[in-house]
C-alpha cells in the first residue's frame, strides 16, 4: 500500500509536491521563489533560518500564509566563500561550528564533530525564530539532508515533528543519498514520501534539467511523490555564493526555476493526470 492510499486516495492515484527549498539563501533565491509560488507551479517551499536573507522570506511568507511554508533546518553551510552559522550563540552549540564560528561544509565533518544535544539545542532554536517571527510551518525538512548524518540527529528530527506538530520529510531514497539505511531507520508510524526526485548532475551537464524533470513527470507512479528543487536567478550574486559548485549552483538553479515556470510543464501535469497536494493539505485534510 503506497502513502496515496494511506490517505484514502485510489491506488492509481498521482500525488505530487512541487517543493522550493532553501528560501532565504539569498535575495536572488528569495525573489525566484517568490515568482516559482506566484506564476509557477512550485506549491510548497521552505526557509533557512540561519541565512542572512531570512528576514526578506519572512516577510513575506507571514504575508502570504496560502502558501505551504516549512523550516528547512540547517547544520551545513556548503559554499566556498558565503559562510553562515547557527542561529544560537556559537558559546551555546560550540560543536557545530569550525575555527571561524561557521557551520560545516560537509555532512561528513558535522557528524564527526556536533554532538546531539547541540544539534537539538539549534534545530529548536531555529524552529522557534521561525514561530516567533509569526510564521505558520506545516512541515521540517533539512538541508543537505543533514539530519541524517548521524542515527542520533535523525531522530531529535523526527522527535521535534512530533513536538511541533509539524510533518517531517522522511523517504527512502534521501536517507539512501546520506548513507542511512532506511529498513533500519523509516519506522512503522512514519509518514514517508513514496519518492522523491532531485537535479541529476548528469543530465546538468548532458541535456540540461528540464530533460531530467520532464522524465520524471511523464514516468510519475502512483503514491506521493515529491519534487525537490532549488530556484534562483543565474545572475552575480548567486554566481558569487555558488562558486567551484557547479551542482546547485547559479546556472543550475535558474534551469529549476525556468522549467517550474513553463506553462509547458503545467500542461504536463494535467496530460499526466498529476494531482497537485501540499503538506498542509495532506497534514489537515487527514489529520497527520
Amino acid at each position: 500500500m503506497n502513502t496515496a492510499q494511506r490517505l484514502g486516495f485510489d491506488k492509481n492515484t498521482k500525488l505530487l509536491i512541487i517543493h522550493a527549498d532553501d528560501a532565504g539563501l539569498s535575495h536572488s533565491e528569495n525573489q525566484a521563489t517568490i515568482q516559482a509560488l506566484e506564476k509557477g507551479i512550485v506549491n510548497s517551499y521552505s526557509m533557512m533560518v540561519p541565512c542572512p536573507w531570512f528576514l526578506e522570506m519572512a516577510r513575506f511568507a507571514k504575508n502570504n500564509t496560502q502558501y505551504d511554508l516549512g523550516i528547512h533546518l540547517t547544520l551545513t553551510c556548503e559554499w566556498e566563500n558565503y559562510r553562515f552559522g547557527p542561529v544560537l550563540p556559537v558559546s551555546e552549540v560550540p560543536s557545530l561550528v569550525d575555527e571561524h564560528g561557521h557551520f560545516f561544509k560537509k555532512r561528513e565533518q558535522l557528524r564527526e564533530n556536533a554532538t546531539p544535544e547541540d544539534v537539538e539545542k539549534e534545530l529548536r532554536a531555529q524552529i522557534e525564530k521561525a514561530l516567533n517571527y509569526g510564521l505558520a510551518p506545516t512541515h521540517i525538512d533539512s538541508h543537505m539532508y543533514s539530519v541524517g548524518a548521524h542515527a542520533e540527529y535523525l531522530k531529535i528530527y523526527k522527535r521535534l515533528g512530533e513536538h511541533y506538530n509539524l510533518s517531517v520529510l522522511v523517504n527512502e531514497q534521501v536517507m539512501q543519498m546520506v548513507g542511512l539505511n532506511p529498513k533500519t531507520h523509516i519506522k512503522k508510524n512514519d509518514f514517508v514520501i513514496d519518492h522523491t526526485y532531485v537535479g541529476d548532475f548528469q543530465y546538468f551537464e548532458n541535456d540540461g534539467l528540464a530533460a531530467y524533470y520532464q522524465s520524471v513527470l511523464e514516468n510519475l507512479g502512483p503514491g506521493l511523490n515529491l519534487i525537490l528543487l532549488h530556484p534562483a536567478f543565474d545572475e552575480h550574486e548567486m554566481q558569487g555564493i555558488t562558486i567551484n559548485h557547479p551542482n546547485f549552483g547559479s546556472e543550475w538553479r535558474q534551469q529549476d526555476f525556468d522549467f517550474f515556470t513553463s506553462e509547458k510543464t503545467r500542461d504536463m501535469l494535467k496530460k499526466h493526470n498529476i494531482q497537485m497536494v501540499t503538506f498542509g493539505d495532506i497534514k489537515t485534510s487527514h489529520s497527520l
